[in-house]
C-alpha cells in the first residue's frame, strides 16, 4: 500500500524507466538475520549441486540426466525410457507441490532455493560487491567515463564471471553425460572432443549472459512462476508483506524526527527511508503491495528491521505474513483448498511409491521381426522369428537368462547362444525363434505369454503376437 505521495499504480515492470529503456538495478548489499539464514541454505544447496554428479551409489552417479543415451539416475537409482511413466507421475507430483507451496507460502522457493537466485545473489552479486563496492560506488562507477580504474574493475569482474560460468557449464555437462565421461574428456584434451568443447562454450556464454547482463530479468521476464501468483495467491498466503496498517496509520508515512512523540502524532511507523527499496534485487517498493517482481528474498525485511531498531520502533513492519493477518489479525491455518492439495499429493505419492516397488529389475520386449511371415516346418510346426531386447536396471549383471513359453506348449530357440547375459545398467538384444505345433494354435494371431528366467527364477513376464495360417482357425 502506498500513501498519496507514492506510486499507486504502474503498468510496466519495475526495471523499465519512463522512456521504456532498461533501468539497471544497483541493490544495496543486504545484511541481517534472514540474509545469514539464506547464506547457510544457499551454500548447502551449492555444495549438493556441485558434488551430486561426482557422488556414486552402488556404482551409479547420484544424479544424471543423459538424454542422448536415454539413461537417467535419480538419487543413485537408474531409470530407463521404459520407466517414463514414473517420470510422468513425478512431474505431476512436482506441479501439484509447487501449486500447494505457492498457495501456502508464496514465492519462498524463488528467494531461497531457485538456482538463478542463489547463483546471482550469493556468488555473482557478492563478487560484484567485492570489486565494485556497495550500491553508491556501483552507481558512480556506472556513470564514470572509461578510465583506468573502470577498465581494471570491469575486466577483473567480467573475467571472474566468465570463469565461474565456465565452471557451471562443466557441472551442467556432468549431469548430462556423466562425471566419468567429463573427466575423460578433460584428460583427453579439448583437441579430441571439439564438438563437446563448442557445446561447452555455448553453455558458458549463456550462463555468462544471464549473470553478467540479463540478471534479474530472468525472474521478471522469462520465468513464468511469478505470473502464477495472481492465480495461486490469496489473502491467507504467507508472503513478504508490508504492514500498511501499522506503517501508514492516520497521517501516513513520514520522515523520522528526533524527540518526536511519533505514536501520539498519528504518523505511521514507516519513516520513508527507502531502505527496503535500495536493497531490493529487483528494484521494487514492497510498500506498494505484492508485485510480479518480488521473489520473497527477505532483503527488505532485514533492511527495515535495522532501521526500526535505529529509531527505537518495533521490528516486523515488513515480515513474513498474510494479508488477512495484517487486516484482521488472523493466524495462518490450513484452508479447505490446502487440505485438498495435501490429499492429492498424498494419493499421488502413494501411487509413485507403489509403482517403484512394483518396478521390475529387468524390462523385456519381444517383437516379431517386421516384414516376416510365419514358417511351416516338418511335423506340423509353425515358426515365427522375433527380436528381443532386455534392459537391466540394476547395478549387477544378470546371467544365465533363458526364455520359456508359459501360455502354450512349444520351444524357444536363440539364434546365437543357449543363454544370455545382460550387463549391469545395460541392455542386450538378439534374435530368437518360437515354434508351436499347429494343433495348439486357435487363431491366426495368437497372444503368447513368455517368461524370462535367470536360472530357475522368473525375473520378468512379457507377451507377444504369434502368426499362424487361417486354415488352422
Amino acid at each position: 500500500m502506498a500513501d498519496q505521495g507514492q506510486e499507486n499504480f504502474r503498468d510496466t515492470i519495475g526495471t523499465l524507466n519512463e522512456e521504456g529503456k532498461r533501468a539497471w538495478v544497483f541493490p544495496k548489499k543486504p545484511s541481517g538475520k534472514w540474509y545469514e539464514y539464506r547464506k547457510y541454505v544457499s551454500y548447502a544447496l551449492l555444495l549438493i549441486l556441485f558434488s551430486a554428479p561426482f557422488i556414486k551409489i552402488n556404482g551409479n552417479q547420484f544424479m544424471m540426466f543423459n538424454i542422448l543415451e536415454r539413461r537417467f539416475n535419480i538419487f543413485g537409482f537408474p531409470f530407463w525410457p521404459q520407466d517414463f511413466y514414473l517420470f510422468v507421475i513425478m512431474m505431476i507430483i512436482g506441479v501439484v507441490f509447487v501449486i500447494f507451496f505457492t498457495v501456502a507460502f508464496g514465492r519462498l522457493f524463488c528467494g531461497w532455493i531457485c538456482p538463478q537466485t542463489i547463483f546471482m545473489e550469493m556468488i555473482f552479486r557478492r563478487i560484484e560487491y567485492w570489486i565494485d563496492g556497495d550500491r553508491g560506488k556501483q552507481i558512480r562507477l556506472a556513470k564514470m567515463p572509461w578510465n583506468a580504474e573502470k577498465i581494471r574493475k570491469r575486466v577483473l569482474k567480467w573475467s571472474i564471471f566468465f570463469i565461474i560460468s565456465f565452471l557451471i557449464a562443466n557441472i551442467f555437462l556432468a549431469y548430462l553425460i556423466g562425471s566419468d565421461e567429463l573427466i575423460r574428456y578433460i584428460t583427453d584434451g579439448p583437441s579430441q572432443h571439439g564438438s563437446t568443447l563448442i557445446s561447452l562454450m555455448i553453455f558458458t556464454g549463456v550462463f555468462y549472459f544471464i549473470f553478467a547482463w540479463f540478471r534479474e530479468q530472468v525472474c521478471i521476464i522469462v520465468c513464468p512462476y511469478g505470473r502464477l501468483q495472481g492465480a495461486l495467491l490469496d489473502n491467507k498466503s504467507i508472503i513478504v508483506a508490508y504492514d500498511h496498517k501499522r506503517g501508514e496509520k492516520e497521517e501516513g508515512r513520514a520522515k523520522f524526527k528526533k524527540k518526536e512523540d511519533r505514536p501520539a502524532s498519528g504518523k505511521g511507523d514507516c519513516i520513508d527511508c527507502s531502505a527496503c527499496v535500495h536493497v531490493c534485487p529487483t528494484g521494487i517498493d514492497i510498500r506498494n503491495g505484492t508485485q510480479l517482481e518480488c521473489v520473497n528474498c527477505t532483503a527488505c525485511i532485514d533492511a527495515c528491521d535495522h532501521m526500526m531498531e535505529a529509531v527505537y520502533l518495533p521490528k516486523g513492519l515488513i515480515r513474513y505474513t498474510s494479508e488477512d493477518n495484517i487486516e484482521k489479525g488472523e493466524k495462518f491455518k490450513l484452508t479447505p483448498r490446502l487440505k485438498g492439495y495435501i490429499v492429492v499429493l498424498g494419493i499421488l505419492t502413494a501411487v509413485l511409491i507403489g509403482m517403484l516397488f512394483l518396478r521390475n529389475d529387468v524390462e523385456a520386449s519381444i517383437l516379431r521381426l517386421p516384414g516376416q511371415l510365419y514358417e511351416h516346418k516338418a511335423d506340423n510346426i509353425i515358426s515365427n522369428v522375433y527380436t528381443y531386447k532386455l534392459v537391466n536396471k540394476t547395478v549387477e549383471p544378470i546371467d544365465s537368462i533363458t526364455f520359456r513359453l508359459k501360455s502354450h506348449k512349444g520351444t524357444i530357440k536363440l539364434v546365437s547362444n543357449t543363454s544370455v547375459t545382460v550387463p549391469e545398467a545395460g541392455l542386450t538384444q538378439g534374435t530368437l525363434f518360437i515354434e508351436i505345433n499347429a494343433s495348439a494354435i486357435k487363431t491366426d494371431k495368437e497372444r503368447l505369454e513368455i517368461e524370462i528366467m535367470s536360472g530357475d527364477q522368473v525375473i520378468e513376464t512379457t507377451t507377444t503376437a504369434f502368426l499362424g495360417p487361417r486354415s488352422y482357425n
